[in-house]
């Protein structure tokens, strides 16, 4: 057993000590070690003898005890079972020599002529057929990979890491890779090894060997995406510690700011959101006394009066104060909740809690409602800089109270404001006005737009008031674009709020009493704007135009024309817009309603679409309307000249677009009775061909979308499975 190691150790010792130098004392030594290379299973017992003999070897290898001599010749040994034909040799060979060298000791005095021969057999083994065997050398080659000059070590492990099959081989790897440039990416891409004892290694080698300032913001913000979002419960602890105990107290002193200014927020918000919200639940930050959302507003006295000014936020201090309410909020009304189920003294502790929680995010937050206004107010006022900053304060009115008339009229007020406020944009050498941002969005980004909408929806408490506030700001900005006056940006701004009415609308039937009724934004704002020649524009009408449709019973004529016509006509990305608006109008209302709006099919119930009709969309003209859309569709994956960019997170591409939306099509086809199942294989066919082109290569949405659905499609039913 393990309890007499050390007392049988000084015992070997002592006798080793007592021989003669190159007497009988290493013979007999690797004669009764021998049969141990005979034993063909590992067990408990012989993984002990094996320890044994790698720790007599690594003691008498010090300096004090002056064995160089009787290592050098066991080792010599070993190397020469190391190149056994019998594997059970090969085997405990590697696991002792691999086992002497991590336990050697700083002062031992082996020559350079052996270690070389180690090295060069350890490399022969790494490339064993026996996946233990492989472990063993890739450990012992470890430690002479960190002191190593031409880094051959190193090339050796990640070309084998690279093709390696086994999971316990590659974590060996890991962990024996020493901090690097050249080694950090092979790491960083073993957080998405299908092993979790591999990802959960990679892990703990970059929490251990690579500080937060060695990596880049890409590579922090890539780790913590995977970890913390990883199936495996044992790799999302691994992650936490690396960020909590490494990350965040070590290198950020356990300053939670210091941490999210090292990720980025800005461009990796939901990474910081993530980052915040785990940390809260582990209780590794909480609210310090004294902290406050209130402590931005500083009093100076000016003349005897007072007068308020407010400290701006950085962007990482905004989304601190964002996530740290909406957990507080989320813990207290989790407890009102638990209060409201239990009874008795337990209801009376949850209710005491929630009551905490509530005086807690009170003290927090801006004492009034017009304080916070002019917080918003003066990070908008600040420039874009601080736009960031502004829609984290903006998402803070849903905690406010606006029950009181007085603070719903100030918030109302402040609503108008935002939703009046012109698009900012840029002019071009030309002359050109071009909007700042997605360019169909309120504010130019579709989380700001979504922060506005919940700030309504929160002031305006009931869905039929708050689409009469929208409606009204779009019957204003729509004055000058039915005139026909109106200049590109004025176009962009009335679109983009006209977006956000419809994308919070339930049904068309609920403007009717509103300033603008659903057939005026359709014949005096939509088709109109898709009409005209800026692409921005046309991209933004076309967006209004599917959510439009989306809300209609049937589909309209005018609305189907318009779309189509934009699919076929238009330059490329007002194209790409118009292939999604018709396959979200496919997807919904099923191609037939859509053929039968502009008179392409017949109104038969148990009509059945059999085949593709062949066209091609360069030679349509407007007036084809005995092509379907789903024909019209299909065809655009014949056109081989569209042009995209694959660059960034533009998938704003029809290749993509149809892909997935045909794609789409096959998984749900029992909802689409009109497409006869005689069309499933062409479909599939052309998703094959689409998936193997060489231009989608560059496309990686495309290709991800796809290799999924290959992989789920056949497992619906048999039907798929044979096709």
């Amino acid at each position: 057993s393990l309890a007499v190691h050390p007392r049988k150790l000084r015992e070997l010792s002592a006798l080793r000590a007592s021989s003669s130098p190159g007497g009988r004392f290493l013979p007999a030594f690797c004669d009764a070690l021998t049969p141990l290379f005979e034993v063909l299973r590992r067990s408990p017992a012989s993984d002990r003898v094996a320890r044994f003999a790698a720790a007599f070897a690594s003691s008498s290898a010090s300096a004090a005890a002056d064995g160089t001599g009787f290592l050098e010749g066991f080792l010599r040994f070993l190397l020469v079972a190391s190149a056994a034909a019998h594997r059970p040799a090969r085997f405990r060979s590697c696991q002792i020599i691999s086992e002497i060298i991590m336990q050697l000791p700083d002062d031992a005095e082996v020559s350079d002529e052996i270690w070389d021969e180690v090295i060069d057999a350890m490399k022969i083994r790494v490339q064993d057929k026996i996946p233990a065997i492989r472990v063993f050398s890739v450990r012992a080659l470890s430690r002479f990979a960190i002191d190593e000059e031409d880094g051959g070590i190193i090339d050796i492990f990640l070309e084998t890491l690279e093709k390696e099959q086994n999971a316990e081989v590659r974590k060996t790897i890991i962990l024996s890779l020493p901090p690097s440039s050249a080694t950090l990416e092979s790491i960083i891409e073993s957080t998405i090894d299908t092993s979790e004892s591999v990802r959960r290694a990679a892990y703990s080698v970059l929490s251990t060997k690579f500080p937060l300032q060695s990596l880049s913001i890409k590579q922090r913000t890539t780790l913590l995406h995977r970890g913390l979002s990883d199936r495996s419960t044992s790799v999302k602890n691994e992650c936490l510690r690396m960020l909590k105990e490494e990350w965040l107290v070590k290198h950020c002193g356990g300053d939670v700011i210091t941490l999210l200014r090292f990720l980025d927020v800005e461009t990796y918000e939901l990474v910081g959101e993530s980052v915040m919200g785990v940390l809260l639940k582990d209780g590794s930050v909480r609210v310090q006394d004294g902290q406050t959302i209130r402590q931005y507003f500083t009093a100076n006295t000016e003349d005897a009066e007072q007068v308020s000014s407010i400290k701006l936020m950085e962007a990482e201090v905004a989304l601190y104060w964002k996530v740290m309410c909406m957990h507080l909020q989320a813990e207290a009304q989790v407890k009102g909740s638990e209060a409201a189920t239990t009874t008795g003294t337990e209801a009376a502790v949850y209710a005491s809690e929630a009551s905490d929680k509530n005086d807690l995010l009170d003290g927090v937050l801006p004492s009034t409602v017009a304080e916070f206004v002019d917080l918003v107010k003066a990070h908008l006022s600040a420039g874009p800089n601080y736009h960031f900053a502004s829609r984290q304060l903006l998402l803070l009115g849903g905690m406010l109270d606006f029950s009181d008339s007085m603070n719903r009229k100030v918030a109302s007020s402040f609503l108008y404001e935002l939703l009046n406020r012109p698009l900012e944009h840029e002019v071009d050498e030309d002359g050109n006005q071009i909007a700042i941002g997605d360019g169909v969005s309120l504010g130019g980004d579709l989380q700001w737009a979504k922060a506005v909408s919940e700030l309504a929806k929160k002031v305006h408490a009931s869905i039929g008031e708050f689409e009469m506030v929208i409606a009204t700001v779009v019957e204003e900005l729509a004055r000058p674009c039915r005139e026909r006056t109106a200049d590109f940006m004025q176009w962009m701004h009335c679109l983009a709020v006209t977006g956000l009415l419809l994308e919070n609308t339930s049904t068309l039937r609920s403007l009717e009493g509103t300033a603008i009724r659903p057939s005026e934004v359709l014949q005096s704002l939509l088709l109109p704007a898709a009409k005209q020649k800026h692409v921005d524009v046309q991209r933004a009408a076309l967006r209004c135009l599917c959510l439009f449709g989306l809300l209609e019973n049937k589909p309209s004529t005018e609305l189907v024309k318009q779309l189509r016509l934009s699919f076929i006509n238009g330059p490329d990305l007002v194209s790409a817009m118009a292939s999604k608006a018709l396959i979200d109008l496919v997807s919904w209302h099923g191609p037939q309603e859509l053929d039968q709006a502009i008179g392409t099919e017949p109104s038969d119930a148990n009509y059945e679409k059999t085949q593709f009709a062949p066209v091609d969309i360069s030679d349509l003209n407007d007036d084809d309307l005995n092509v379907g859309v789903l024909s019209i569709l299909f065809s655009g994956f014949h056109k081989d000249d569209w042009e995209f960019s694959p660059e960034g997170d533009n998938h704003d591409n029809v290749p993509t677009i149809l892909g997935e939306g045909f794609a789409k099509i096959l998984l749900l086809s029992e909802n689409y009775p009109s497409i006869s199942a005689d069309l499933h294989p062409v479909i599939l066919a052309q998703l094959v061909r689409l998936y193997f082109l060489e231009e989608s290569k560059e496309l990686g949405r495309l290709k991800q979308c796809l290799s999924v659905f290959f992989l789920h499609y056949p497992s619906l039913s048999e039907k798929h499975k044979a096709s």
